[in-house]
């Protein structure tokens, strides 16, 4: 590997270099798709349905594995789905937190200091016992943010994070996420179709037909789509 490219990855939280991505029916979804993300930035990923965005960070959790390419990514990293539901598994706020953390073996006194601070950065500390059914969605997508703090992962990735929620939830939230990134070191890769949420990051990326067709200043990528309507 050319010593550029190595360097890059060294320095970079999140590292990709001509992933190639096709389903079992021979759908291709990514096409020599490459990207970087500095520490400490937030990035948000735009794109058509089918442009790969989900696959993508997909790929970069874990979850999906590509025909060809390569990539690196911080550790830890956490993983925040589009439905909240679909990774909160314990009966009370406090309970799904600590979770994450039964794996690292944690003195007890550790886990409840990791809980209480996780929540108190997403402002949620009050509700620790409340169950879980009764949160709004945007409560339980920053439980899910939460449970990656507890676990003090360097990099976050949000797939859609604000879909299911409505206007005042979306801003919320993603406001949130900026001031981890800012407040805690973190790195964030969010994917997103909602361009009024390109006012909170520091870069985008345009993905079009599984490649990385623009990226650079947010406000300009964000008149580039508007022009486009």
């Amino acid at each position: 590997m050319p010593s550029n490219i190595v360097s890059a990855q060294e320095h970079s939280a999140i590292w990709v270099n001509q992933l190639q991505f096709q389903w079992p029916s021979g759908l291709p979804v990514l096409q020599d798709c490459s990207l970087t993300v500095q520490p400490g930035e937030f990035c948000m990923l735009l794109g058509n349905n089918g442009s790969g965005k989900s696959t993508l960070l997909k790929i970069l959790g874990g979850l999906l594995k590509p025909q060809a390419g390569e990539w690196s990514v911080g550790k830890p990293l956490g993983f925040v789905f589009q439905n909240p539901d679909h990774q909160l598994v314990m009966p009370t706020v406090g309970a799904d937190v600590a979770f994450g953390l039964v794996d690292e073996h944690l003195p007890l006194a550790e886990i409840r200091n990791r809980v209480d601070d996780a929540l108190s950065a997403i402002n949620l500390l009050e509700l620790k016992r409340r169950p879980i059914y009764a949160l709004s969605g945007g409560q339980k997508q920053r439980v899910a943010i939460a449970g990656a703090i507890a676990r003090h992962c360097q990099v976050l990735l949000l797939d859609e994070p604000t879909a299911l929620l409505d206007p005042d939830s979306q801003i919320d939230l993603v406001k949130r996420v900026r001031n981890l990134v800012k407040e805690r070191g973190l790195t964030a890769l969010w994917v997103t179709h909602r361009l009024v949420e390109l006012d909170y990051c520091d870069r985008a990326f345009l993905l079009e037909a599984g490649r990385v067709l623009d990226e650079g200043e947010p406000a300009r990528l964000k008149q580039r789509l508007q022009s486009q309507v």
